[in-house]
């Protein structure tokens, strides 16, 4: 609208083109009241003759459809040729579009306006959505950290319960080992038939040890030195307790030196 030239509202076109453009408009309108008329007559006519509804409908048809074809085939007449009457109605015209477009742009800049509004809260929102969703991952890191922490210590935790249930299996087992060896395979007591068995195996003065004591020197040695398991067989070893573990199998001799005597791995 700022673009159109600018439209002097109070222009008023002079008195002998309004009157010029009155006459025309009067004549025009007399020539349609007559084609009116004729019509009219023409249509009282034919309703006389006939005296059918549809008669006169259809004759009105025809009339409008030659009516219709008629205005198809005319060219567009200009009112007035006076260039007082054609500019006062160009100004108006040019009034209205002016107006109308100032309309629009009104419009449109409101819309604009509204527009931005939004976007700028759509854009506050997706800031905020953006903090909290950057607050939920740090959350969620923090979580996944405790929780492997807490995994590996309860990981640990039980890997220690596990230790201790195995040491006081071991101790449990190691005890009633103790226990039965001592009962069924104490030491040989001096005199007698063991005491002869001694004099031929050992010299006088040297401390037996009892077959509990045995297994533990040959446990121990098995675990501490897997890939040298093996043992001298000692003075203070009897005899009968080394071929009681040789006969069972649960002592095995060096195949090179049958001096030296291990446990066998059962595990």
């Amino acid at each position: 609208a700022e673009y159109l030239p600018e439209i002097i509202k109070d222009s008023v076109c002079p008195v002998d083109a309004k009157e010029e453009l009155l006459d025309e408009c009067e004549s025009i309108w007399k020539e349609m009241e007559e084609c009116q008329s004729k019509l009219m007559l023409l249509g009282t006519e034919t309703l006389l003759k006939s005296d059918a509804k549809l008669s006169l409908l259809l004759m009105r048809v025809k009339a409008l459809t030659a009516e219709y074809n008629q205005w198809q085939k005319r060219s567009p007449e200009i009112i007035s040729t006076n260039p007082d009457v054609l500019l006062a109605l160009g100004k108006e015209e040019l009034q209205k579009v002016k107006n109308d477009l100032e309309m629009v742009l009104s419009t449109v800049q409101s819309k604009n306006k509204q527009l931005e509004e939004d976007l700028k809260r759509e854009q506050q929102w997706h800031e905020e959505q953006q903090q909290i969703l950057d607050a939920l991952n740090g959350i969620e890191e923090d979580t996944k950290t405790q929780v492997k922490q807490l995994s590996r210590k309860r990981a640990f935790r039980e890997l220690q319960n596990k230790m201790l249930t195995l040491k006081v299996y071991k101790e449990e087992l190691l005890n009633a080992l103790g226990e039965f060896l001592e009962e069924h395979f104490p030491l040989p007591e001096k005199g007698g038939s063991a005491k002869k068995k001694e004099n031929s195996s050992e010299e006088p003065g040297v401390e037996l040890v009892t077959l509990h004591e045995i297994l533990e020197i040959l446990i121990n040695k098995l675990i501490s030195t897997p890939h040298e398991p093996y043992i001298s067989i000692s003075d203070s070893f009897w005899p009968p307790y080394i071929e009681l573990l040789l006969r069972y199998g649960i002592a095995l001799r060096h195949p090179e030196d049958p001096n030296r005597i291990r446990l066998e791995a059962f595990h």
